[in-house]
């Protein structure tokens, strides 16, 4: 018993920013690893096939947005419910909250890759797939379908090992995956010639060894926890409790579906009434989109090494360790953001570039994308972090209404507004727009609910969550 509280010791007494170096960083890492899969794929693909099997790409990668939504939804929710119960001293809680949330993941896995496999073809269509691309995006989508049971299983327990104390194993998995797939990549796309399918190919098979490596974890390594058959008792009643503390991450995915596929399919409307035409469009904004994964990949990093230490001092009332947590993350956080807007604004074709390059108007518009869309990211840091900051302390509807704000209350009107006036360039000006509209929010619920989150008399509304 005495070395399974190590970790929570840990958690309430080391200083922040050595907590943050051993949690935010390996979580940093693992999240861009994760991000780096699709991209990967859309640097050589772009090189070997062309800006139509990147457009297939474009279509492909809300789908498995929404698979991955669902991982995060359980294994954040999983990992915020364990750092709770362990800061509270109740093992057995924590121990039930990880066996649910490993169960449901390994199942949200399993059914939506099987209805992705048998609906692929309709689905790409209603994420903006044109006759031209269609069949890059059936072939790429078909394959990475099959893969998503491990996707899930190695995205959704990612979190679930970070909270049991192991980051650097977690990194471990993550990066295994990726070199995986940056080696096979270019030889199934250039040796082999097997073009997208290639490509996604080598993206299930690094998802394929880093899920084996997660499973061998959670069933032979745990620390916090001591997992039994007792453990997985009653697993399905166990998923409410589960959810409702993921449902932010959820959300945060989730949106970006929705906004993706909207705009997906107003720059096909839009570009073809325009001199781009729809697949360019379509291709540059979804580059930029994925580069834009990147940087939240890191901010959302940050935020899940945070939600152990905000979770275990926020149960045991530590709150000078919560409040200078969240200053500290806030910061890099937006530090990192600044930096990006720099090489947005003054360098966009360096960036292009990467993912190949087909014709002036491409380049145009592509550079288009990079310094419109990026323009206020600058402010997006502090959004994402108070998003983990409420859901890691108890406030999953404040941390959902943080989540929405961005990609569903304001940017999916501004995406179908702004165009009637502008074109398909519009569709570029509801980033911006919307990430000053849903800062301004952050900020007001912030400065409404700050006081009220460190009352010691509001502590037992913990229990409604359990």
């Amino acid at each position: 018993m005495k070395e399974q509280s190590v970790q929570p010791n840990i958690l309430g007494t080391e200083k922040i920013g050595k907590l943050l170096a051993k949690f935010a960083i390996p979580g940093i890492i693992s999240m861009v690893v994760n991000s780096l899969y699709n991209i990967i794929d859309q640097i050589f693909i772009g090189q070997g096939v062309g800006y139509l099997g990147n457009g297939a790409t474009s279509v492909v990668f809300p789908l498995t947005m929404f698979a991955m939504s669902l991982a995060f939804l359980l294994g954040d929710g999983a990992a915020s419910f364990i750092s709770l119960r362990l800061g509270e001293g109740d093992e057995n809680a924590a121990a039930r909250g990880m066996a649910s949330g490993i169960l449901g993941i390994i199942a949200s896995g399993l059914i939506v890759g099987t209805i992705y496999v048998i609906f692929i073809e309709p689905l790409c269509g209603l994420f903006g797939a044109t006759k031209q691309i269609m069949p890059y995006a059936r072939d790429y989508g078909l394959i990475t379908s099959i893969g998503l049971p491990f996707l899930s299983v190695a995205a959704g327990f990612s979190s679930i090992i970070r909270a049991d104390g192991s980051p650097k194993f977690n990194m471990a998995g993550l990066l295994t995956g990726c070199v995986l797939n940056l080696i096979f990549d270019p030889l199934f796309i250039f040796v082999f010639g097997w073009g997208v399918k290639g490509a996604a190919l080598a993206t299930i098979i690094g998802q394929i060894v880093n899920a084996i490596m997660n499973l061998v974890y959670v069933s032979k390594f745990t620390k916090t926890v001591k997992l039994t058959k007792a453990s997985f008792s009653g697993w399905i009643k166990m998923l409410p409790r589960i959810m409702r503390l993921g449902v932010s991450s959820f959300i945060t995915q989730f949106s970006l579906v929705v906004a993706i596929a909207t705009r997906n399919n107003v720059l096909v409307s839009y570009g073809a009434e325009s001199k781009y035409g729809s697949e360019i469009p379509v291709t540059t904004l979804g580059i930029t989109m994925k580069v834009f994964s990147i940087l939240t990949s890191i901010v959302m990093g940050l935020g899940s090494g945070a939600q152990p230490i905000f979770g275990y001092n926020y149960g045991s009332r530590r709150f000078d360790r919560v409040k200078k947590t969240f200053r500290y993350t806030v910061g890099i956080a937006t530090g990192v953001m600044v930096v990006a807007f720099l090489v947005a604004q003054l360098q966009p074709m360096a960036v292009i570039s990467i993912f190949g390059s087909d014709s002036d108007l491409y380049n145009e518009f592509a550079i288009k994308c990079m310094r419109i869309y990026l323009m206020l990211i600058p402010l997006v840091g502090i959004q994402m972090i108070s998003g983990v900051f409420f859901q890691s302390t108890g406030y999953p509807l404040q941390s959902s209404l943080i989540s929405l704000s961005k990609q569903i209350i304001f940017q999916l009107p501004a995406t179908l507004i702004i165009p009637i006036f502008m074109g398909v360039e519009g569709a570029l000006w509801a980033g911006p727009v919307s990430d000053i509209m849903a800062v301004s929010m952050t900020v007001f619920l912030l400065a409404f609910y700050w006081k009220k989150i460190f009352k010691l008399d509001e502590q037992p509304k913990l229990n409604s969550i359990q």
